[in-house]
């Protein structure tokens, strides 16, 4: 998996997450790529800054499992670096507006959809196999679990992940 981070001919800033890079030049070419504030499909790659682990990150363990959530649109990712002292007022305030709405996303899926934690995977296929109904739902998957998932044409994403959900 991939992640960029986006720009719409608006200058409205998102990120997405792809398989590949060759996945999103597919999907770009075919229109499937939009704007979540405008819907406008004409989108390119914003520059990123590289994630560079310190020597304090070095011989940590694995991450967990990551929370996805099947039969729900993608939303872009909160930033997780930190705003530099610099920053204007405007932006503080947009990356507040933006905490609060992932917020509200990740608080309405876990509202509305069934946690089904570790059997995220296997309950996902059932559905998309026409074995049970379908019907919202969220839990755990590896990062390996997801992609086999995606490798499958069973839509997934991540829930958005928050600083505070960390601590």
């Amino acid at each position: 998996m991939i992640r960029y981070n986006l720009r719409c001919e608006c200058g409205h800033s998102f990120e997405s997450w792809f398989q590949s890079s060759s996945a999103y030049d597919s999907q770009v070419r075919r229109k499937l790529v939009n704007c979540p504030a405008c819907d406008s499909v004409k989108v390119e790659k914003a520059i990123m800054a590289p994630q560079i682990v310190g020597k304090k990150g070095r011989g940590r363990a694995p991450e967990p499992a990551h929370e996805v959530a099947a039969g729900t649109a993608v939303a872009p990712q909160a930033a997780e670096s930190p705003v530099a002292e610099s920053a204007t007022p405007l932006l503080l305030a947009q990356e507040r507006e933006l905490r609060t709405k992932l917020k509200e996303l990740r608080d309405y899926i876990v509202k509305t959809a069934d946690n089904v934690g570790d059997s995220f995977p296997n309950e996902a296929r059932k559905m998309h196999y026409g074995d049970i109904e379908h019907r919202p739902i969220f839990g755990e998957a590896s990062p390996a679990e997801a992609k086999a998932l995606i490798d499958e044409g069973i839509e997934v994403a991540p829930l958005p992940v928050l600083p505070e959900d960390r601590n």
